[in-house]
């Protein structure tokens, strides 16, 4: 089954896919590992742009073709929010199973021909490669963040991502309706409230991250037919995941908090036996401590 087959049968069957980046070869084994254990159907595997950069694209290629024979199980390996057809090229050209064009924050025009660049070159190298887009702003980063504002006016349109998707041929989309990259400990949520004379006027109110699930559903409604993708899912409530994936998400990704667990353990181990110079003695336990998050987060994306 090729990732498009398995995208098709959770979006049937109203699960979805994880999603989980990684930067070194302990990590991807802890990701494998967790997801074969949880009976997940396949998972997906990451890098972003400064992950690839750091790990090698062939590299990342020819470990997770290891990784996929020697645990006998379906591994795809994704370049996570590449933000220019060169870098897309080169991932496709290595031999990556997925891309995401993320030019987002790009005039709308030209995120939509940087997105038909890549899904036409794509299919010409290997058909069964598939392409997300991104539209809307989704705000944030993959670290712990204070404070940030997240504003309706950033949130996906309905009626753009139908053209959007028309025009450029993606069978993937990344879309915005709350979510946010990171962790964050406060959510500035502005809305623009009209007044009696029709004027709208920004206002804020203070919270956590929370998703617009009724916004995402207007989406859906516009654009059935591909698949959708959340991101920023680190630091969301397993309600509004579980809700989102009601509503016709098949795909999630997580990388914060995988990033926040692998680095505590090792402090926590480095704090304890300071003298400790044996790597795996202080990396294993925590890839341990990753397991338990992707298998947690599977469990919650298969609905169990």
């Amino acid at each position: 089954m090729t990732l498009k087959d398995y995208l098709k049968e959770a979006k049937e069957r109203h699960y979805a896919i994880g999603h989980f980046n990684f930067a070194t070869e302990d990590v991807l084994r802890g990701i494998i590992e967790a997801s074969k254990e949880s009976d997940a159907p396949a998972v997906m595997v990451g890098t972003s742009e400064g992950e690839a950069d750091f790990f090698g694209l062939d590299e990342a290629v020819a470990v997770v073709k290891a990784a996929r024979k020697h645990f006998d199980y379906p591994v795809f390996l994704n370049a996570d929010h590449f933000k220019s057809f060169d870098k897309c090229r080169e991932a496709i050209d290595a031999g990556y199973d997925s891309v995401i064009i993320d030019t987002s924050k790009m005039e709308y025009n030209d995120n939509v021909s940087s997105a038909k660049k890549v899904v036409e070159y794509a299919k010409s190298i290997n058909p069964d490669i598939t392409v997300e887009g991104e539209l809307g702003y989704l705000k944030g980063s993959s670290e712990v963040q204070q404070k940030v504002e997240v504003s309706i006016d950033d949130y996906t349109k309905p009626e753009m991502t139908r053209d959007f998707v028309d025009k450029t041929g993606v069978s993937r989309m990344a879309v915005v309706f709350g979510n946010i990259h990171g962790i964050v400990t406060e959510v500035i949520h502005i809305n623009t409230a009209p007044t009696p004379g029709g004027v709208g006027v920004p206002t804020e109110t203070s919270g956590e991250e929370k998703l617009d699930v009724e916004h995402f559903k207007k989406i859906v409604a516009a654009v059935p037919e591909v698949d959708y993708v959340l991101h920023g899912a680190s630091g969301l409530k397993d309600e509004d995941v579980a809700a989102a994936i009601k509503a016709g998400v098949n795909n999630v990704h997580f990388n914060t908090e995988l990033r926040v667990a692998y680095q505590h353990k090792i402090h926590e181990i480095m704090n304890e036996k300071p003298s400790e110079t044996t790597p795996y003695k202080y990396l294993k336990p925590a890839v341990e401590e990753v397991k338990k998050i992707v298998s947690a987060k599977i469990n919650l994306f298969m609905g169990k």
